[in-house]
């Protein structure tokens, strides 16, 4: 038998490697925009719009110029995996029964037994979500070194 797993977007993949990329850097650094695609393996176009999305939701700041780019707008601790989700796609509702309408929607309203288990799974996917925050997913290994330093300029020697 074939599987079919829930399937999470593109754009909610891309938006979360984005942000998990901005949580392993230092708050005060801007990074830039092709940075983070070429590191994160997300396409330019593509992560423009997510990262104008972020911005738009004040969870990513941008800035303009030379030395410009993105930064997380809160700390990593403070932005859990929900909140990117939602960020980018909206509320998550595992059917259409769970949108919050008290699953009116469906013909089978009174008699339906798969709704209990529908919230349920609704539910505690949720609450992982929720207390999963960028500070436990951010990776060392993905921070952008600091430039090195210009050696200060020398004296010319003095002739003798």
């Amino acid at each position: 038998m074939q599987q079919h797993p829930f399937q999470i977007s593109r754009k909610i993949e891309y938006g979360m490697r984005a942000m998990i990329f901005l949580a392993s850097q230092p708050m005060e650094r801007m990074v830039p925009f092709r940075e983070i695609a070429r590191r994160m393996d997300v396409p330019e176009d593509f992560l423009a719009k997510i990262l104008k999305t972020l911005v738009e939701r004040n969870m990513v700041r941008s800035t303009r110029g030379a030395h410009g780019g993105y930064a997380l707008a809160r700390p990593a601790r403070e932005i859990s995996f929900l909140d990117v989700i939602e960020a980018v796609e909206g509320p998550v509702v595992v059917n259409v029964c769970q949108d919050g309408s008290n699953h009116d929607s469906c013909k089978a309203t009174g008699s339906c037994t798969m709704y209990g288990v529908w919230k349920l799974g609704q539910q505690r996917m949720l609450e992982v979500y929720r207390h999963t925050t960028l500070d436990r997913l951010a990776m060392s290994d993905l921070r952008v070194p600091e430039p090195a330093p210009e050696a200060p300029a020398r004296p010319p020697a003095e002739s003798r």
